[in-house]
């Protein structure tokens, strides 16, 4: 009778991890277990070591008190490792985690090696600085890390890794640009970590010669002045939500492309006769020593639709459209201001598909159409950039619109001046 082969049993290990070596020459100390030829390592406090002091500490006769000390932890970590294995009827990967680390709180040093927890981080600090939205899209990055990988550590960020997530976001079928923005969100959090020197500088793995962000193109966001035209003249009923959306549409496009947020926060402070000066909530945070308002000349209809929706008390501080409480929390903000957005998408949406503009019209559009129009009348793309309120001229020139068809037919036509 043939006997039944033996289940292979999980192993662990206190192991010198020589797969990156520091800048001091030692290498880290893990927990290595092992399975099924499958091997995860886990950080553990223990201090690093080169590879003589590794030899050493294994050898028969060790006198190096240090050393010593070293190896009765080691001892101990693999002691309850094996105990932890042992209990296991059915092992995986999952269960060893939480039942080991149950008992052995994560160190500092482990928490700063843990990518995900570097993320949790951030995003409550995005969080407690009133960047909800902010704070929601990296949510959505490290969601999306978990699913492709449950347990990362800095260490195991390299330009092969990136490129094997970016492959994977893609063949799930996301866009370059949510491609580009979890990368983007991820090479934040490895900056961070890098100028924490928890990154050597020869270990990261975005640039030249490594993993560059996919850079995606804006491709015919923004309208001609033919199509903002007929959203212009369409009819609305005065005082209905098509109608609140069309105007703050139009706001957005008459007042330098200014987003939804930053409508619903405006001030009366902000206006000073015919000029609106505010300072960008997306750049508020990120650039504190370098904050220049943005600057916006009112127009006779720009002026109309605050008249027709600015609240009536126009104190100082009051806010200039009746969308957000005085005493909102930045999470009621949020929430506020996607449904304010949702609801101009809705509505300008259905006007456009209703006129017969065949590409989507949104928020974003009003913005694009902005910069497009003024760099189409001629506008120096430095005015279009302070418009704006970028601090850098190549994402001026990247959020750019292509020329229309027409004017490249023009220029095509040129080529071919000398025939009669």
């Amino acid at each position: 009778m043939a006997k039944t082969p033996k289940e292979p049993k999980p192993t662990a290990a206190i192991v010198l991890d020589t797969r990156r070596q520091k800048q001091d020459g030692t290498y880290p100390l893990r927990l290595r277990v092992t399975f099924q030829r499958d091997r995860k390592y886990y950080s553990v406090k223990l201090p690093d070591l080169t590879q003589p002091e590794w030899e050493k500490l294994n050898g028969e006769r060790l006198r190096d008190e240090k050393l010593r000390e070293i190896r009765d932890k080691i001892k101990t970590y693999e002691s309850d490792a094996d105990t932890v294995l042992k209990d296991l009827s059915h092992f995986t990967f999952a269960r060893f985690e939480k039942d080991y680390f149950a008992d052995h709180t994560i160190d500092t040093k482990a928490r700063a090696e843990d990518v995900y927890h570097a993320f949790e981080e951030q995003i409550k600090k995005m969080a407690k600085q009133g960047s909800a939205s902010t704070a929601s899209i990296y949510q959505t990055t490290l969601n999306s890390l978990k699913g492709f990988k449950p347990r990362l550590r800095f260490e195991e960020v390299t330009a092969s890794f990136l490129e094997k997530y970016d492959d994977y976001l893609t063949g799930a079928g996301k866009s370059v640009t949510t491609v580009s923005i979890y990368l983007r969100n991820l090479r934040t959090i490895v900056n961070q970590a890098k100028a924490k020197g928890i990154i050597a500088p020869e270990e990261y793995p975005f640039g030249k010669n490594q993993y560059e962000v996919p850079a995606a193109r804006n491709v015919k966001k923004a309208l001609t002045l033919s199509e903002i035209e007929k959203i212009y003249q369409f009819s609305t009923e005065v005082g209905s939500l098509p109608d609140r959306a069309k105007d703050f549409w139009f706001f957005s496009y008459l007042c330098n492309g200014i987003n939804v947020k930053d409508i619903c926060r405006l001030r009366w402070k902000d206006i000073d006769g015919d000029r609106v000066s505010f300072i960008r909530a997306k750049t508020a945070r990120t650039k504190r020593r370098n904050q220049k308002a943005v600057v916006v000349i009112l127009t006779d209809v720009s002026r109309a639709i605050l008249d027709k929706w600015g609240t009536k008390h126009r104190l100082p501080d009051n806010y200039v459209f009746p969308i957000l409480p005085m005493d909102v929390t930045p999470q009621r903000e949020r929430e506020l201001v996607q449904y304010l957005t949702r609801s101009m998408n809705k509505y300008v949406g259905r006007m456009a598909i209703e006129i017969g503009i065949d590409k989507p019209v949104t928020t974003y559009t009003a913005r694009h159409s902005f910069s497009t129009v003024l760099k189409r009348s001629g506008a120096p793309i430095e005015f279009i950039s302070e418009s704006l309120g970028h601090h850098d001229l190549r994402t001026t020139e990247n959020y750019l619109d292509s020329f229309e068809d027409d004017v490249k037919r023009q220029y095509a036509s040129n080529l071919l001046n000398f025939k009669s």
